[in-house]
């Protein structure tokens, strides 16, 4: 591993551990210059859990798993793969990586930041899915600011 984290912290629970590790993951990303969102619902019906966009408007998604437990349960992730241009797991420090395929890339993080211990592979998104997942974000940021400043409003959500 690129860094070295001495005292893992355990969590009471699995969706303590899930937000450590989610915003863990969102600090790292901006701080690479993509603009996050979490929970974003595409077009199959499926949720990510964090979709980034970079510069240049492409999409890496991220998966967290927290636990184990989380990983076994949970084999949706190769749905994602033709929504973005890179694809990682985010696990805590505890995680027992080798489990994970080879073939996507690796952040390990917890509630204060993040490192890319794989990079993942660059794909291609399809343009016309690029268009329309780009179309979403947007919306969808934009919902949820609207939301920040009025949240009494009862308006129709995307």
């Amino acid at each position: 591993m690129a860094e070295s984290y001495p005292d893992p912290v355990v969590f009471d629970t699995r969706p303590d551990a899930t937000l450590a590790v989610t915003r863990g993951t969102v600090r790292l990303l901006r701080n690479m210059g993509m603009a996050c969102l979490t929970e974003v619902s595409l077009n199959t019906g499926r949720r990510v859990d964090v979709l980034a966009l970079d510069k240049k408007g492409q999409a890496t998604v991220v998966e967290v798993k927290s636990s184990l437990e989380d990983y076994a349960v949970d084999s949706k992730w190769t749905e994602y793969l033709p929504f973005c241009d890179r694809f990682y797991f985010a696990v805590p420090v505890t995680f027992p990586v080798e489990i994970l395929p080879d073939s996507v890339g690796l952040i390990i993080a917890d509630a204060y930041g993040a490192s890319i211990e794989r990079p993942a592979a660059e794909g291609t998104m399809n343009g016309t899915r690029r268009k329309a997942l780009t179309l979403r974000f947007a919306r969808l940021a934009a919902d949820r600011f609207a939301d920040l400043m009025d949240p009494k409003l009862t308006a129709k959500r995307i």
